[in-house]
């Protein structure tokens, strides 16, 4: 009987040990996929930001274009008073 519960413990803890096992493999598996999207976050940042850039870049060419077209206009008379 005693060698029957001892058997039968043996048996539970190789168990929960396999268990572990494969919880471990896939806490790794998460963990780097975690990384991997995390990765993936920080390129997306770094594109938007390059996006608000070109944007801030495009913003300032048309404010100096809307400038010129102001000159040109006032030089021509076709401005209306206001």
């Amino acid at each position: 009987m005693n060698d029957n519960v001892e058997n039968l413990i043996l048996e539970h803890l190789k168990a929960i040990r396999a268990d572990l096992g494969d919880l471990r493999r896939e806490v790794r598996e998460v963990k780097s996929r975690l990384a991997s999207l995390e990765g993936q976050v920080v390129q997306m940042h770094k594109s938007v930001a390059f996006i608000h850039e070109d944007l801030a870049g495009m913003n300032a060419r048309i404010d100096g274009l809307s400038d010129r077209v102001e000159r040109i206009e006032r030089r021509l008379d076709l401005r209306e008073a206001v």
